[in-house]
């Protein structure tokens, strides 16, 4: 069997911390993968070597059957976890340099989207919003012919009223062989539209199976199987009552 996404024996050290530690996946096509896991879990990482934008320490990460390259380029959609468009660009210059960039980029769909969303095309990138801006480049993103699609935070900065035709456009704007990895921490909010989840912690995947079969395993939904495999425990340490706010409200309480 091919896949989409194989890593094998992944890693990735930086000053002498692993990033990544010894991961190996295989993701094949027509899924929608949810990557998740805490802040510095290795997330980010993984999407940057699969993009070719960081080169592995040890081991390989090929995309369909490929190391990154300009193939690979030719078929990967990414998302980074942050804007990089210059504040001067209008949203028509960002879809000019789509154009440009991108052979697959069908810049019809997202003028659609833009209007769909109230975006004019003449409206600057350093008059708009965070969520704005995200919702702009996840426009662009999503409106490529890819095979690939690697979001990384795609909806961390788009308030909840956006965020349904977010999630829509995501999924209706993919091919049927093509696979969708979103890194996220709304796991209440992209659960849905999951097909597979990979739970990676420490650099190190420890989980990565259907959605279907954790729910009817653990009769708990995603957000709720995430939160009891990260959980972590509240530090209760020597507090001073004249700088520790918590503990004189604390005191407040107990003195009543």
């Amino acid at each position: 069997m091919s896949y989409l996404i194989e890593c094998k024996n992944l890693t990735k050290v930086y000053s002498g911390c692993k990033a990544l530690d010894d991961v190996n996946l295989q993701i094949g096509s027509g899924k929608v993968i949810g990557l998740l896991g805490p802040n510095g879990s290795g997330k980010t990482t993984l999407i940057k070597i699969l993009n070719g934008l960081l080169q592995p320490t040890f081991g390989e990460a090929l995309v369909d059957g490929q190391q990154p390259g300009p193939y690979t380029k030719s078929i990967v959609s990414y998302l980074p976890d942050r804007t990089y468009f210059a504040d001067w660009m209008k949203v028509k210059d960002v879809m000019d340099l789509f154009d440009d960039f991108y052979k697959d980029f069908d810049r019809a769909k997202a003028e659609d989207m833009c209007r769909a969303l109230g975006i004019q095309p003449e409206a600057k990138m350093k008059t708009m919003s965070k969520g704005t801006k995200e919702k702009v480049q996840l426009i662009l993103v999503m409106s490529r012919r890819a095979r690939l699609y690697l979001l990384d935070e795609p909806i961390a900065g788009v308030d909840p009223a956006a965020r349904e035709y977010i999630l829509g456009t995501i999924i209706n704007n993919y091919g049927e062989d093509a696979t969708v990895m979103i890194s996220t921490h709304l796991i209440s909010d992209i659960e849905r539209i999951l097909d597979e989840v990979v739970f990676i912690q420490n650099g190190k995947i420890f989980r990565h199976q259907n959605v279907d079969e954790i729910k009817e395993q653990e009769g708990k939904s995603i957000d709720e199987v995430f939160r009891d495999s990260f959980r972590m425990t509240p530090y209760v340490g020597y507090a001073n009552p004249d700088t520790d706010r918590f503990a004189a409200k604390a005191g407040e309480n107990h003195d009543r």
